[in-house]
């Protein structure tokens, strides 16, 4: 049988919704999430009634290899199929694992083996060599990185048939953070309460979700982009009130992103609308507030404000300082408004 390569979430999805189903899956990696979509797919594949004496959830810790293969091996019951799902496979040692390897290189055609790694990658070679031997598909579910969050909350929301700006993807950011479980249910429940093709605002996700659309990550950023240190310290005023509104490392992370970019676009050649888009990989709206700050931060102040929250960042986690985490941050925000570009 020839090798499957690693695949896709979303191939997956499709080719189970084509019918096109292989007979061995490897589900394995950090963010769970795509591990219990999936194998909720898996737990839907057959209809209710041959769900009866054909499908099976087992979970590793509790089972023996030689059982699962056993299992694997029965000829479904008035069904053209069944299904195996074998969960908390980070939960055994590898090679207890690997047992499975005689089975996953010579599979049985009528029989769907799951075998699901959630919050950790399986680190058995044995088994993954074996898996390609019997065309099995591999899927590992890595964690989104932070820096690429925003960008996978707005993708989710346009596949969704809504639309959303800037401003509103960074409050559902600030919110929910990196549990995509809990993204998309708060993105779904938008989707029920909005027309196709609405648009997701400020407005609809304070009055829906409870986030704020004064007092955010984004409206701080633009805050400190225009240097503007009332509208800075009543947000900072809120956060203190509010620990749980806005998680200030991603506060912090934002910040940093903000001048970052703008040294970027100190040092970019072409500083025309285009060139600094182009440089900087942001779309009009973001351009608007990089060319805000740039009018109120020089070249030696933004080097050394990043210095600044590299510095916060360490302290905040403990070291060097036994300062509240707020109190530390007020500090980061008056260097970050004052600084006169000494480094």
């Amino acid at each position: 049988m020839a090798a499957a390569p690693a695949t896709s979430f979303d191939d997956i999805r499709k080719s189970l919704k084509k019918g096109d189903i292989a007979p061995v899956y490897i589900l394995h990696g950090e963010e769970g999430y795509f591990i219990d979509a999936l194998t909720k797919d898996f737990e839907d594949i057959l209809s209710d009634d041959e769900k009866e004496f054909n499908q099976y959830v087992l979970y590793a810790p509790e089972t023996e290899p030689e059982s699962v293969m056993n299992l694997c091996r029965r000829i479904p019951m008035m069904a053209d199929r069944q299904v195996v799902i074998l969960k908390e496979a980070q939960a055994v040692r590898a090679d207890k694992i690997a047992k499975l390897k005689a089975y996953v290189a010579d599979p049985v055609a009528t029989t769907v083996l799951v075998i699901c790694s959630r919050g950790a990658a399986l680190k058995c070679k044995d088994l993954f060599d074996a898996a390609k031997k019997g065309g099995a598909v591999i899927f590992e579910s890595k964690k989104i990185a932070e820096w690429n969050i925003a960008a996978y909350i707005a993708e989710y929301i346009r596949r969704k048939g809504l639309s959303a700006d800037q401003k509103s993807v960074e409050m559902l950011h600030d919110f929910i953070g990196t549990d995509l479980g809990r993204l998309f249910n708060e993105i779904d429940k938008l989707t029920t309460l909005l027309p196709p093709n609405a648009a997701i605002t400020p407005e609809v996700i304070e009055r829906n979700i409870g986030v704020s659309r004064e007092y955010n990550s984004f409206e701080l950023v633009d805050a400190i982009a225009a240097r503007d240190p009332a509208k800075v310290f009543r947000i900072l005023s809120y956060f203190r009130s509010n620990p749980k509104a806005v998680p200030l490392v991603m506060a912090t992370a934002s910040i940093f992103n903000l001048f970052t970019d703008l040294l970027i676009a100190y040092y970019t050649p072409d500083r025309s609308d285009a060139g600094l888009m182009a440089a900087l990989g942001c779309k009009p709206f973001g351009l608007k507030r990089i060319k805000l700050g740039m009018n109120r931060y020089n070249a030696l102040q933004i080097v050394e404000i990043i210095g600044a929250i590299r510095d916060f960042d360490v302290k905040s986690k403990g070291v060097g300082s036994r300062q509240n985490e707020h109190e530390l941050f007020h500090q980061l925000a008056y260097h970050i408004l004052s600084a006169p570009g000494r480094v």
